[in-house]
């Protein structure tokens, strides 16, 4: 599914393309440009990290600037995170890990989330709560496709987004296991390409990731 979610919309993240770039935002000023040459690339859904003081001022440019993209905020550990990525406008949440407190914050805010997992103990408890769809992280450590294939036959009704060492190279082997909706990634977004605004370059990378699917695919 290409097109970007409406705003009322329950479709999945995880369906809106093959890969969720997750980004680091540095000058929000950068913001916008960057959301527009993801979204020609073919990548509308964005992962807006809180990693930087600017991440909830780039949130806001590309909510209000780049209607097709739809953005998202990660790196959300708290409930006031999860409070403060809505207000600014934030179509979705992923967190690196989760507790109760915060599940019951994403849960109540009315937008999809992806709550962070790394075991088989985490996934259960999840799908108690009701919850279906996940991060996989740290992906490659915590036992890459190997282990996702492995939780595929107990445990089909759970979904991913594997993210953590996962690249242009290994993107197509996550996207060909079934309980695998997307990957997240950061090559389409190199340091010297941010660094010199190349957004031609970065919407060149961007399609050749959106085309990441067609691969995973042929390897089934």
């Amino acid at each position: 599914m290409s097109s970007p979610l409406p705003p009322s919309s329950r479709v999945s993240v995880l369906d809106l393309a093959p890969v969720l770039p997750v980004v680091v935002v540095d000058d929000p000023a950068d913001a916008v440009p960057l959301a527009r040459a993801l979204v020609a690339g073919g990548l509308p859904a964005i992962e807006v990290t809180l990693r930087t003081p600017g991440a909830l001022d780039a949130v806001r440019a590309i909510a209000a600037e780049v209607p097709a993209a739809v953005v998202g905020v990660g790196t959300v550990i708290t409930p006031a995170q999860v409070t403060e990525a809505v207000a600014a406008g934030g179509r979705f949440l992923v967190s690196p890990g989760w507790t109760d407190v915060l599940l019951e914050a994403m849960r109540a805010s009315g937008v999809p989330f992806l709550p962070g997992v790394s075991t088989a103990s985490e996934v259960v408890a999840l799908l108690e709560r009701g919850v279906r769809e996940m991060k996989f992280f740290p992906a490659e450590a915590a036992g890459g496709t190997a282990y996702l294939k492995s939780l595929a036959g107990p445990l089909p009704q759970a979904r991913f987004c594997p993210t953590g060492g996962v690249g242009p190279g290994n993107a197509p082997e996550y996207l060909a296991l079934p309980n695998v909706g997307c990957v997240g990634g950061t090559w389409m977004l190199p340091t010297d390409a941010l660094a010199a605004r190349d957004w031609g370059r970065i919407e060149r990378l961007a399609r050749a990731a959106a085309g990441l699917r067609g691969r995973a695919s042929a390897q089934v």
